[in-house]
């Protein structure tokens, strides 16, 4: 990859960041690309982020952080469903509307594979990506990731039904 990536930091989530995590986990454009489809409370959020132990092993899931190189967030990153058996976890991101198109996603998701690699010996890493979201498609693609399946009718957008696709990445 020759493109000049940002500097970027992967965290746990702290008390402090409920703010970003309430405007993300509330933002309705981004309910179809996720199982959400109900606003989240601040107090519900914030019992999550005092109960999480940012351990993948306990929790099944590690939701981290993704901030710039000057400790500004601008996302978040989910290593999710995590299957010990099968050495595999699902992956998905979300960078907050200011801060597309500035590689910042791509950094991110790097540092997730490395992460998934060498800390948690995952096998491998997959996302379901909306088939007709060109922009997350390239995204996994530029990373290494590849479809391996089309998932017809998967993705429920209003009364209509999208495809998804299976994008893996074997580590």
């Amino acid at each position: 990859m020759t493109e000049q990536l940002p500097i970027i930091h992967l965290r746990a989530l702290e008390p402090e960041d409920l703010d970003s995590l309430y405007n993300i986990e509330n933002d309705e454009d981004l309910w179809d690309v996720g199982v959400t489809n109900v606003p989240y409370s601040r107090f519900v959020l914030s019992a999550y982020i005092a109960n999480s132990t940012a351990d993948i092993y306990a929790d099944r899931q590690v939701r981290l952080v993704i901030e710039d190189e000057h400790h500004c967030t601008v996302g978040l990153l989910d290593i999710f469903n995590f299957d010990p058996r099968h050495s595999r976890a699902e992956v998905g991101i979300v960078v907050g509307r200011k801060f597309r198109h500035r590689g910042y996603a791509t950094a991110a998701l790097l540092h997730a594979v490395d992460y998934s690699r060498k800390v948690c010996h995952l096998h491998q890493l997959y996302a379901i990506v909306d088939g007709g979201n060109a922009q997350s498609l390239q995204l996994f693609q530029k990373v290494g990731f590849t479809q391996t399946a089309s998932l017809k009718n998967w993705l429920r957008v209003g009364d209509s039904y999208r495809d998804a696709l299976m994008m893996q990445f074997f580590l």
